[in-house]
C-alpha cells in the first residue's frame, strides 16, 4: 500500500506522522518526498549513500542547421526558447524537457542534453528503506525528482511518502498516484484554511484520504467540526505534549521513548486499510 502523507500548509507535523507510522509498521519504506529540503532522514539516524543523480532533458539547437523559423519558441509554454532573427536562447532552468521541441523543428536542428538537477540518497534503519530527493541549490522545478524518486517504490512493501508542504506542483506530484492521503492538521485558524485548500486537491484527485489533527489541544474545535460535516474521518489525535516536542527537538520519533503510540499507529495504518475509511 502506497500512502502519501501532506497538509495544506508547512510545520503540522507529516515528517512526525511519516517516520514514526514507518517505524511502527512491518514491510515499511519510506521516501522524503520534500526534495527542496528533506528532513526525514534526521529522526532515523542513518548513514545515507548516494542511489542516482536526476537529469533534466534540455535543447541543444545546431545553428548551421537552424533557419531561424520560430516554431520551436511558439511550441514552448514555458518560454525556454527565444529565436532572434540570428540566434537562439536557451533557457534550461525554464525548460520542462517535454521534447517538444525537437519534434517540431522542421530542419532536425535541435537536439536534448541532460544536465543534472538533483540526487537521490537512500539508506536502511530499524528495519525501514529510505530514501530521499535533493533538489540542487537554484532549481526551480522539483517534480522532476519527486518522479524520480517515486520510482523508488517497492512493490509489496507498505510505502509512505513524505510530502511537500502546500498544494502545488511538488504535493501535487507526490499525492498522485497513492492508495490514500493521509492531511496533517492543527486546530489553530491557519491549520483549518490550508487543510480546505488540501481537502480540495484530494478530492480533485478522487484519492481515499483521512485527517489526523496534531498538537491537539492547543487551539479550538473548528477543524473537528469541518470533518465532522465534510464526513471526513478524523483517523488519529496526537495531544500538544511536552515529552512529544522534547523528543522531536531532539531529533527523536517519539515511538522510541512512548512505544504505546507505536500500537496507535499501528492501529492508525489498520484503518487506512479498512474498507469503511476508503
Amino acid at each position: 500500500m502506497i500512502i502519501s502523507i501532506a497538509s495544506g500548509k508547512g510545520g503540522t507535523g507529516k515528517t512526525t506522522i511519516a517516520t514514526n507510522m514507518a517505524l511502527s509498521i512491518a514491510n515499511a519504506q519510506l521516501l522524503d518526498c520534500d526534495v527542496e529540503e528533506p528532513d526525514s532522514h534526521i529522526f532515523l539516524n542513518m548513514d545515507l549513500e548516494k542511489v542516482e543523480d536526476v537529469y533534466q532533458s534540455v535543447p541543444v539547437v545546431d545553428k548551421e542547421k537552424c533557419d531561424f523559423c520560430q516554431k520551436c519558441s511558439q511550441f514552448c509554454q514555458y518560454n525556454a526558447i527565444a529565436v532572434l532573427p540570428s540566434d537562439v536562447l536557451v533557457f534550461p532552468q525554464l525548460c520542462h524537457g517535454c521534447g517538444g521541441c525537437t519534434l517540431v523543428c522542421p530542419k532536425e536542428a535541435i537536439t536534448e542534453d541532460k544536465r543534472i538537477i538533483g540526487i537521490i540518497e537512500g539508506g536502511t534503519s530499524d528495519g525501514v528503506e529510505f530514501y530521499h530527493g535533493m533538489l540542487n541549490i537554484g532549481e526551480p522545478m522539483a517534480t522532476p525528482v519527486i518522479k524520480a524518486l517515486k520510482k523508488r517504490i517497492t512493490k509489496g512493501n507498505n510505502t509512505i511518502l513524505d510530502s511537500p508542504p502546500g498544494t502545488s506542483c511538488p504535493a501535487i506530484e507526490t499525492i498522485r498516484g497513492t492508495d490514500f492521503c493521509l492531511l496533517v492538521t492543527e486546530p489553530t485558524p491557519f491549520g483549518l484554511y490550508d487543510l480546505k485548500l488540501a481537502v480540495e486537491v484530494v478530492k480533485h484527485l478522487t484519492i481515499p484520504f483521512g485527517v489526523v489533527i496534531n498538537r491537539d489541544g492547543i487551539g479550538d474545535d473548528r477543524v473537528e467540526k469541518f470533518c465532522i460535516e465534510r464526513n471526513i474521518p478524523i483517523l488519529m489525535k496526537i495531544p500538544q505534549n511536552e515529552d512529544i516536542a522534547r523528543l522531536y527537538s531532539n531529533g527523536q520519533p517519539f515511538v522510541s521513548e512512548m512505544p504505546e503510540w507505536k500500537e496507535e499507529f499501528v492501529q492508525l495504518f489498520d484503518k487506512i486499510q479498512s474498507e469503511n475509511v476508503q
